[in-house]
C-alpha cells in the first residue's frame, strides 16, 4: 500500500483515485484494531472512531492511547478506523458509520450551520500542527501567501481543514478564493508525488509528510503552524485542532462511555507531556516510520508543541476558528453560530 510508484501513478492520473487510498487505510487500521493488544483485547465496551489519517502526527493521541492500553484499562474496545482527510472522518460520523470522530474542532462550526449538533468533547491541541510548503520549482516566485493567485494548492480533501486554513491565508493576504485552485492531494505519498511531478505548486500538510518532504529536498516550508507561536502569527491566535467530536445526541445519551473515551485521552496527554519524542515515537506501530525511526522522531519532535497537556478547550480558541471560518466561507461569515455547542469541557473536568 506504500509503494512509491503506485502513489506517483495516481498522482499522474490527476489524483483523482483518493477512494482506493480511503479503503486501502480502512484495511489496515481495521487489522491493527482488531488484533492483539491495539483492540484492547477485544473485552469491555465497543466504541468506532473514525481518524483523519492514523499515521499523522497531529492524530498520534488516538493510536498512542490505544498502544499505552489506556482504552482497555476504563473498560473499553475501541476500533481505530482510518480516512486520508479530516472532511472524510466527519461524513462516517455524521452518517452513523462511528460514534467518534478524531479531526479538526473546526468541523463543529461548519455542521453546525448545515444543521449538525456535534461537540468536541476532548482537545488534543492548541495549533493546527500545518505547514505549508512550496516545491523547490516554485520557491522563487511563491514567497507568501500573496503569492498564491493563480497556483495549485495541495490539500487533503476538499472541505477539509487544510482546505479550510488556506484559504484563511490567501484571503488574509488579499487573494480571492477563486484565484487559486485547491487539489485534493491526501497526504504521505500522494502528496510527495504531486509536489515533485508539479501537480500542484504548494499546499498544506502535516508531520511525518513534511519532515519526508524536507529530508528529499523536494519543498521548503512557507509557513509553520506546529507551534502555538506560529499559529498567533499566521492565524491570529490559539487555533483548537486535533479533537474528538462526537454527535451531540450521542453523549448526552452515553455519558459515561464519553467519560471512560475521555479519561483515556486525558493520561494520553499527560503521559505525553512527560516523555520526550523518541519515547513516543518508540510506542507508535513500527511501519509509522516507513523505514526511517530516526526521521519519523524528528516529526514527533517538531508537532509536540502543538498539543495540550490537558485536554482542555485553549482560552480564545473557538473564537480564532469562527473569525478564520467567517472570512471565506459564506455559511458561516451569515450565520449565527453557538460556540458554547461545539464544545464541552464537562468530561475534561471530571477526568481531571
Amino acid at each position: 500500500m506504500r509503494k512509491t510508484a503506485r502513489y506517483a501513478s495516481l498522482a499522474a492520473a490527476g489524483l483523482l483515485a483518493l477512494s482506493s487510498l480511503t479503503a486501502c487505510a480502512n484495511d489496515a487500521a481495521s487489522s491493527t484494531a482488531d488484533t492483539g493488544s491495539d483492540s484492547g483485547g477485544g473485552k469491555g465496551e465497543s466504541v468506532k472512531i473514525m481518524v483523519g489519517g492514523l499515521d499523522k502526527v497531529i492524530y498520534l493521541p488516538a493510536m498512542l492511547t490505544q498502544r499505552l492500553g489506556y482504552f482497555q484499562a476504563e473498560g473499553l474496545n475501541v476500533q481505530l478506523l482510518s480516512e486520508p482527510a479530516g472532511v472524510q472522518a466527519e461524513t462516517a460520523l455524521v452518517s452513523g458509520q462511528v460514534q467518534g470522530a478524531v479531526g479538526f474542532y473546526d468541523h463543529t462550526l461548519d455542521l453546525q450551520t448545515k444543521g449538525k449538533s456535534v461537540e468536541s468533547v476532548v482537545q488534543f491541541s492548541r495549533a493546527p500542527g500545518e505547514v505549508e510548503v512550496v516545491s523547490d520549482k516554485a520557491a522563487g516566485d511563491l514567497t507568501s501567501p500573496k503569492d498564491f493567485k493563480g497556483r495549485k494548492l495541495g490539500v487533503t480533501g476538499l472541505g477539509s481543514s487544510t482546505d479550510f486554513l488556506t484559504k484563511y491565508l490567501a484571503v488574509k493576504n488579499g487573494v480571492n478564493v477563486s484565484e487559486f485552485t485547491p487539489v485534493a492531494v491526501g497526504a504521505g505519498p500522494t502528496f510527495i508525488a504531486a509536489l515533485q511531478k508539479g501537480a500542484i505548486d504548494g499546499g498544506m500538510t502535516t508531520d511525518p509528510t513534511v519532515a519526508t518532504i524536507l529530508d528529499k529536498k523536494a519543498g521548503k516550508v512557507l509557513i509553520d503552524m506546529r507551534t502555538p507561536e506560529g499559529s498567533q502569527k499566521a492565524l491570529g491566535g490559539p487555533y483548537p485542532s486535533s479533537s474528538l467530536y462526537m454527535q451531540t445526541d450521542w453523549v448526552n445519551g452515553h455519558k459515561d462511555t464519553v467519560q471512560k473515551l475521555v479519561n483515556a485521552f486525558v493520561k494520553t496527554l499527560k503521559w505525553m507531556s512527560t516523555h520526550n519524542a523518541d519515547e513516543i515515537a518508540a510506542k507508535m506501530p513500527a511501519d509509522y516510520s516507513q523505514g526511517d525511526k530516526a526521521l519519523y522522531t524528528q516529526a514527533v519532535k517538531s508537532t509536540l508543541p502543538m498539543f495540550t497537556d490537558d485536554g482542555v478547550m485553549p482560552q480564545g480558541g473557538p473564537e480564532t476558528v469562527e473569525k478564520v471560518l467567517k472570512s471565506f466561507n459564506p455559511n458561516i461569515k451569515n450565520a449565527k453560530v453557538d460556540l458554547g455547542k461545539t464544545y464541552t469541557t464537562e468530561f475534561v473536568d471530571a477526568a481531571k
